[in-house]
C-alpha cells in the first residue's frame, strides 16, 4: 500500500487530521534540510511536502520564492531533493514524502526516469501545479505504473472542473483555501466551507486544504472539515527567521528546536 494511503487510513481510525508541512529543499543547505525533516517528524507531522526550488513559480508566494532563491544559489535541483529524501530515510524518517515541483524540471529530467527515481528514493506522491488535468495523461499513466500518487490542486475558481479533477485524483485532493499564491493569511476565501463540501462530494479520497494556514487556531478550524491541513509559508518563514542560528554549528540545535516547537504548536 502507498504510504500516503496508509497514513490517512491510520489517522481516520484515530479520528485525527493529517498535518502536512511544506519545506523548500536545500534551504539553507542539504544537510540542514535533512535535520529539519527529522524535527518535523518529531514534532508530529504526518506527511511532508518536499518543495523543489524553482526560478519561475506559478503558485509560490514571496516567502517560498525567497527560500527557492536561496536554495538555487547553492545549485539545488531535483537530484539534490531526492538526495535529501534518501538521507532522511537513512536517518529513520518514516513519514510519506510528496515531491512538489513544476513540469519543466520533470520534463528535462525525463518522465520515466523521474518516476523511477521517485520510487527508488521512497517518494509516495508528486504535485505538479502547472500541469493541467487535460494534459497529464502521460504523467498519470507513469505515476500509476510506478505506484506514485499524482496529487492534484483544486481551487475555488476551478468551477465545473472540480468534479473532473477530483475524480482523477490519487492519494488525496489538495484544496486551495484562497485565491492567489501561497502566503500567510488571516482570512480565507468566503465560500471555503461550501467549496470543500463540493470537493468531498466529488471523491472518496481524503481532502486536504492548504495555502495561507499558519496558526493553531486555523489548523483546528480546518481540521473539522478536512482530512489534512498543509502548512507551508509559515514554516518556511520560521526557517528563514532561524537562518542565523542554523548556519552555525554552535547554534544550529537551538534553531532546529525553534522550528520543532513551532510545528508542534500547530497541532496541539
Amino acid at each position: 500500500m502507498n504510504l500516503i494511503d496508509q497514513k490517512f487510513l491510520e489517522l481516520k481510525e484515530q479520528n485525527k487530521t493529517a498535518l502536512i508541512p511544506f519545506l523548500t529543499m536545500g534551504d539553507p543547505d542539504v544537510e540542514t534540510s535533512v535535520e529539519i525533516i527529522k524535527e518535523l517528524q518529531a514534532a508530529g507531522a504526518d506527511i511532508i511536502e518536499l518543495g523543489v526550488p524553482y526560478s519561475d513559480p506559478l503558485a509560490d508566494g514571496p516567502v517560498i520564492q525567497r527560500a527557492s532563491l536561496r536554495a538555487l544559489q547553492h545549485n539545488i535541483n531535483i537530484h539534490s531533493c531526492l538526495e535529501i529524501a534518501s538521507k532522511a530515510r537513512q536517518e529513520e524518517v518514516s513519514l510519506p514524502f510528496i515531491l512538489f515541483t513544476y513540469y519543466n524540471p520533470v520534463l528535462q529530467f525525463g518522465l520515466e526516469s523521474f518516476f523511477e527515481k521517485l520510487r527508488e528514493n521512497e517518494i509516495s506522491g508528486v504535485i505538479i501545479p502547472d500541469l493541467p488535468i487535460e494534459e497529464d495523461e502521460q504523467v498519470r499513466q507513469l505515476s500509476e505504473r510506478y505506484g506514485i500518487h499524482l496529487v492534484p490542486l483544486v481551487a475555488p475558481t476551478s468551477n465545473d472542473r472540480i468534479t473532473k479533477i477530483s475524480k482523477k485524483a490519487a492519494g488525496f485532493v489538495y484544496c486551495v483555501s484562497s485565491l492567489g499564491v501561497t502566503g500567510v493569511r488571516s482570512s480565507f476565501y468566503d465560500g471555503i466551507d461550501d467549496f470543500i463540501s463540493l470537493v468531498k462530494q466529488s471523491t472518496d479520497l481524503p481532502v486536504a486544504v492548504g495555502f495561507g494556514i499558519s496558526t493553531n487556531e486555523q489548523f483546528n478550524t480546518f481540521s473539522k472539515i478536512c482530512d489534512g491541513v498543509v502548512v507551508g509559508s509559515a514554516i518556511v518563514r520560521k526557517i528563514e527567521e532561524q537562518l542565523p542560528l542554523l548556519q552555525s554549528q554552535d547554534t544550529k540545535a537551538k534553531g532546529l528546536l525553534q522550528i520543532r516547537e513551532f510545528v508542534a504548536q500547530l497541532k496541539e
